[in-house]
């Protein structure tokens, strides 16, 4: 057992402090989930479904007090934090439920046979284990935790350390929503403690979030076992713009992509390759919205990119972007043109690089922080090249009029979704998932469904 606390990348207050589970109360834990998931799996899943609903709404309608909370955790500023339970939560949780009743729907199989009924049904795995991160905590649980719920699972939630409080809220909103005890659960819990959760027989899948690093170690935990996991890893997302994109608006759109939520965004984009003939004017707009952020405090509405998640996650930023200028990148954007910015405080304000090239740390490796590259490059086939050249693969942003030409090009890039004229958007409809070192599994669309279900298959002679 240890204490864990939530310090604020705001001031450095600490916001709330857990005592992690001991293990006799990590078996019980896992108990109760087990326990209940055998009445759950039997209740109808329009039942599951309203219950569902019900949580959804009662996270809509205390979006303004949770988003509020959420910034004093992890700094996104508060005229953001709301939104990600409004639209973000709301828009996936009500997909999903629309769409549960055909994802699990007993499958026929073809051809008929005559005295014979044949057909494969979704049974659930048991217990879902949702290992959260702290930079979208709503967003990337809700990804696993629905869908689990609605096909009979119960739920084990373990947040970041960072983002604690948000597993409570979603354990009152089922509370509220009326699911029965121990069908979901939040816990306070170690690495180790974790480890232990994935090698116990009642648990039935891993769904994490997080690093490369952190990814192998749930990866180990599982080995003994065959279970599934489900990784969402690192990211190094890249962008296009064509010599046909409507410049301005790919500029406008790129930034946004870029320093969103202080670029601590899964499918942020952290790269940019240009096309020579529009690379000028594209960098001019590119700059000019950057200098229109406002960086200070989050709970200030004014504030439009607030403080990185600790001071630790900014110097790692500021040694990548140092590196780079070493090696003769230059910034047509630092730091240093944003009042709030401090060296050796998590306040690191947009930084916009060029004359970088692949030799540099900024354009290879996770920055996961404000900071964006930018490239000329001279046709499609250099762009794809580049945007292939990492070790991971979540998402690609191509900024083209030309529609022919952009499914041309997404089938040539190593990713998981590809995007035409938008980025840093998941579609619940779509499959989310990755390929390289982002990891595996997909969440979302009917595909999410079959994680955390697993075939049984029916062959029935009639009497």
């Amino acid at each position: 057992m240890s204490v864990q606390r939530i310090i604020s990348p705001i001031d450095g207050s600490i916001v709330a402090e857990r005592t992690t589970v001991s293990a006799i109360e990590r078996d019980a834990l896992i108990d109760r989930a087990a326990t209940a998931q055998r009445t759950w799996r039997s209740t109808p899943l329009a039942e599951r479904a309203a219950v569902c609903e019900r949580a959804v709404q009662w996270f809509v309608e205390g979006a303004d007090a949770i988003g509020a909370e959420l910034t004093l955790q992890m700094g996104r500023p508060i005229a953001h934090t709301p939104f990600e339970l409004t639209r973000g939560l709301q828009e996936r949780a009500r997909h999903l439920i629309s769409i549960a009743d055909e994802a699990l729907a007993d499958r026929p199989a073809t051809p008929a046979q005559a005295g014979f009924t044949r057909f494969i049904r979704r049974d659930p795995v048991g217990v879902v284990l949702v290992v959260a991160p702290w930079n979208y905590p709503y967003l990337t649980a809700v990804n696993t935790i629905v869908p689990a719920l609605l096909a009979g699972n119960s739920v084990i939630l373990k947040h970041a350390t960072q983002t604690l409080l948000c597993a409570e809220r979603f354990a009152e909103a089922f509370a509220a929503a009326g699911l029965p005890d121990g069908v979901f659960q939040a816990v306070a819990a170690t690495h180790d403690d974790i480890a232990q959760i994935i090698g116990d027989s009642r648990v039935g899948f891993v769904a994490f979030t997080g690093s490369v690093g952190a990814g192998h170690s749930i990866q180990r935990a599982a080995r003994e076992r065959f279970i599934g996991t489900g990784l969402e890893l690192g990211g190094k997302d890249p962008a296009y713009v064509r010599a046909d994109a409507d410049v301005a608006f790919a500029a406008a759109e790129t930034v946004d992509g870029a320093f969103f939520n202080a670029g601590q965004s899964c499918c942020g984009i952290e790269r940019v390759y240009v096309h020579r003939a529009v690379y000028d004017e594209f960098i001019e707009g590119f700059v000019a919205t950057t200098r229109g952020y406002v960086l200070g405090d989050p709970r200030d509405a004014a504030t439009n990119i607030g403080p990185m998640v600790n001071a630790a996650a900014a110097d790692f930023v500021r040694a990548q972007i140092a590196d780079a200028i070493a090696a003769g990148a230059r910034a047509l954007v630092s730091e240093h043109d944003f009042a709030a910015s401090s060296v050796m405080t998590p306040y690191l304000g947009p930084t916009v690089l060029v004359d970088v090239d692949h030799s540099m740390r900024v354009m290879t490796e996770e920055s996961f922080g404000p900071v964006i590259g930018i490239v000329a490059v001279d046709d499609d086939d250099q762009a794809v090249a580049l945007m292939n050249d990492s070790d991971y693969g979540l998402t690609a942003s191509i900024w083209s009029a030309d529609l022919d030409a952009a499914l041309a090009l997404g089938e040539r890039i190593d990713t998981g979704t590809v995007y035409l004229n938008r980025c840093d958007y998941l579609d619940p409809a779509l499959a989310w998932t990755g390929v390289k070192d982002t990891g595996f599994g997909a969440s979302l669309s009917p595909l999410g469904f079959q994680s955390v279900t697993r075939p049984k298959s029916f062959h029935l002679r009639h009497p």
